[in-house]
């Protein structure tokens, strides 16, 4: 009999991509079950217990049996339902949370998955993992290379791929960070740039990066009426510069096995992201593009894929 995963996917984009990434390394079959919570989904889990108290009653209609073998969670919300699950399937159900649940409930996880940037920590049943889960693969950027080969394949060599995020919670990307960012790029000597920006790109900065980045390029503006071309460009660079605002982006650029440079200049990233780049650079994942002078060509020495060694854990525990 094949093992059934369930992935609770919430509101949360970030958190699903991260679920999927899992589920889709571990090559079992798996639903996506919709979550939606209510008013409740406010009480700290401790108080929720193993329950769907905080789940919206048309989600609850879908989460009957047959139970599966494996539950996938993220975040602090879809907890209390995972060990609902686990309990209504008699304990049959294994749970894989990534991010911590809070500190009272964590021991009621099978694996608990834990990023080593964040200093939590738990019990036995804890992996503790570089960077986020993601669902770059080899066979994905292939496809995605043939897919946009008329946008981009034309491109002079080496291409440069620069993403570009923006503005988080009390860090700003003003344009002189931005002016920056253009300096960092041209000393890489870049045959032509291919850009994408983000929705959190401030409109001031997007305006800067069109001006002053290279003639040679291409540029996705965020909300642009064509597709947004994100995995076209991972899939065509020769090296890639990302801002270091967002930690599933470095991932996902880590996951393609090409040189990543990072931007985090001072007062760009929180406490907390500074440890997981000093983690990338460390680890032999990515570079500080500010700290380096200009290596276009050269090849990442490892590729970032938690995903893969999460459900390697997985298929141990579900095994055993």
């Amino acid at each position: 009999m094949k093992t059934r995963v369930w992935v609770l996917a919430d509101d949360r984009a970030g958190n699903v991509n991260q679920l999927l990434g899992v589920a889709e390394a571990l090559g079992w079959p798996y639903e996506i079950k919709e979550i939606r919570y209510n008013k409740w989904v406010k009480l700290p889990n401790f108080l929720q217990g193993a329950s769907m108290v905080a789940l919206d009653a048309k989600c609850k209609k879908a989460l009957q049996t047959p139970w599966p073998d494996v539950v996938l969670s993220a975040g602090r919300r879809s907890f209390p339902i995972a060990r609902a699950v686990k309990r209504l399937s008699k304990g049959k159900t294994k749970i894989v949370q990534l991010m911590h649940p809070g500190r009272s409930v964590a021991r009621f996880a099978d694996l608990l998955v834990l990023p080593d940037h964040d200093k939590k920590t738990s019990a036995r049943n804890t992996l503790v993992v570089t960077g986020a889960p993601h669902r770059i693969t080899s066979e994905r950027l292939k496809n995605e290379r043939k897919k946009w080969e008329a946008t981009l394949g034309n491109f002079p060599k080496p291409r440069v791929a620069l993403l570009v995020g923006g503005s988080t919670k009390g860090k700003a990307f003003p344009p002189e960070m931005a002016r920056e960012l253009v300096k960092a790029v041209a000393g890489l000597k870049p045959g032509s740039v291919i850009t994408t920006t983000s929705r959190r790109t401030p409109a001031d900065v997007v305006e800067l990066l069109q001006k002053e980045l290279p003639k040679n390029r291409f540029f996705y503006r965020y909300g642009d009426k064509q597709e947004n071309p994100y995995f076209g460009l991972l899939a065509w660079a020769d090296c890639i510069v990302v801002t270091g605002d967002s930690i599933s982006m470095c991932s996902e650029c880590c996951g393609t096995g090409k040189t990543v440079y990072v931007f985090a200049p001072d007062g760009m990233v929180s406490e907390k992201h500074a440890r997981f780049l000093n983690n990338l650079y460390a680890k032999g994942y990515a570079m500080d593009v500010l700290a380096v002078n200009g290596a276009a060509h050269k090849k990442a020495s490892t590729e970032l894929n938690p995903a893969a060694d999460i459900a390697h854990k997985v298929q141990m525990i579900v095994n055993s």
